[in-house]
């Protein structure tokens, strides 16, 4: 495997919001410039003014494209030529324009393959919309942009704890309809191939949540977990899947069960990400399993409540960051593991003894 500096593109998210105090903060401790080569997508003023407001000793360099990033430095992309108002804490429709000029520019660069990994600051999913953007997060638009007819599923984690989401930014209300035995499966199938591929997990397990309150109490409390989750999982206990349930939510991260498994899957987003983040939003990661790219994200939001202040932690960034590169490395060693397979070995008895032997000769 290729030997050299990881280049991970990083977008800056809501200007107004916490995003680039975190990047900042990250990139203040000299150790991250030896491990990778980051390259932040977003405003060289904007960057300064925050460094500034919060006393951040970062310095970083200006380019004007990415293929001028140098190693050994804090590369700022100037994606956005006008004059850029910062208003702290306070979503503005300039701030959404901005996040989105900087996420657009990243995903071009990303297809013209001049960095390597991609780790987005979070951005405010109002004020981005536009007439481009008509997604309801990150993942939705990259899937489209970049996914290259490829599905994606959302993945929180911290270190071995880690939870994907059959649904995401859906309304409660139409969950429900949206569940399918066909979506449950797929879904499923994206996390068990991440475990494998991206984490390096040879038989992952998968806890699989319920629906409905009690798994659904035997058709009292609903009948999706017979009609539709438990099909699902048989067929894919049948394809060689470890997953085990369905599970009430409660019950089982009360009793700490998620302990045992190398995944959970979700069946909606509060239901998975609920607990998480009450166990692991300091350093918990997104991740956009699924597709070509490998995205991270914090776990966080825009934290306009603390915007400014210069408190924000860069926990999460950190370990985006780390998760990202994790990953990369994990693709390429699969990648080349699978170009070099072992060739193949059978015992041939001749005598009173087996002799290993090995096959040279290639199969048709």
């Amino acid at each position: 495997m290729e030997n050299r500096k990881i280049r991970v593109g990083i977008t800056h998210g809501d200007i107004n919001g916490v995003g680039y105090e975190v990047i900042l903060k990250t990139f203040s401790d000299p150790t991250m410039l030896e491990l990778c080569t980051p390259v932040i997508y977003g405003s060289p003023k904007v960057a300064a003014y925050h460094r500034k407001a919060m006393e951040i000793p970062t310095n970083f360099s200006i380019v004007n494209t990415a293929e001028d990033a140098q190693d050994g430095r804090v590369n700022v992309v100037n994606c956005i030529e006008e004059e850029l108002k910062v208003e702290l804490s306070k979503p503005t429709p300039e701030a959404g324009k901005a996040a989105l000029t900087a996420l657009e520019r990243a995903l071009t660069d990303y297809r013209d393959g001049l960095f390597d990994v991609l780790v987005t600051a979070p951005i405010n999913k109002h004020t981005i919309q536009s007439e481009t953007f008509h997604f309801p997060g990150h993942t939705e638009y990259i899937e489209e942009r970049v996914g290259d007819g490829q599905k994606a599923l959302m993945i929180l984690l911290k270190g071995d704890f880690r939870v994907a989401l059959v649904t995401g930014h859906v309304p409660v209300r139409d969950i429900p309809g949206m569940l399918t035995k066909e979506l449950i499966m797929e879904k499923m199938e994206i996390f068990h191939q991440s475990l494998k591929k991206d984490f390096g997990i040879d038989n992952p397990r998968i806890a699989v949540f319920s629906l409905n309150p009690h798994a659904g109490d035997n058709g009292l409390l609903g009948t999706e977990e017979q009609e539709i989750i438990i099909p699902a999982m048989k067929e894919m206990i049948a394809k060689g899947v470890q997953c085990f349930g369905p599970y009430p939510a409660d019950g089982f991260m009360g009793s700490g069960n998620y302990t045992h498994f190398d995944g959970i899957l979700a069946m909606y987003h509060d239901q998975g990400l609920a607990p998480f983040k009450a166990l692991a939003m300091d350093e918990g990661v997104n991740f956009t399993a699924g597709l070509p790219i490998v995205r991270t994200s914090p776990a966080h939001g825009t934290a306009y409540d603390i915007a400014g202040k210069g408190i924000a932690s860069e926990d999460s960034f950190r370990q985006a960051v780390y998760v990202a590169m994790d990953v990369f490395r994990n693709r390429a060693w699969e990648k080349e593991i699978s170009a070099r397979p072992l060739r193949k070995q059978y015992y041939e008895k001749r005598d009173d003894s087996d002799k290993l032997k090995l096959d040279s000769v290639e199969e048709e």
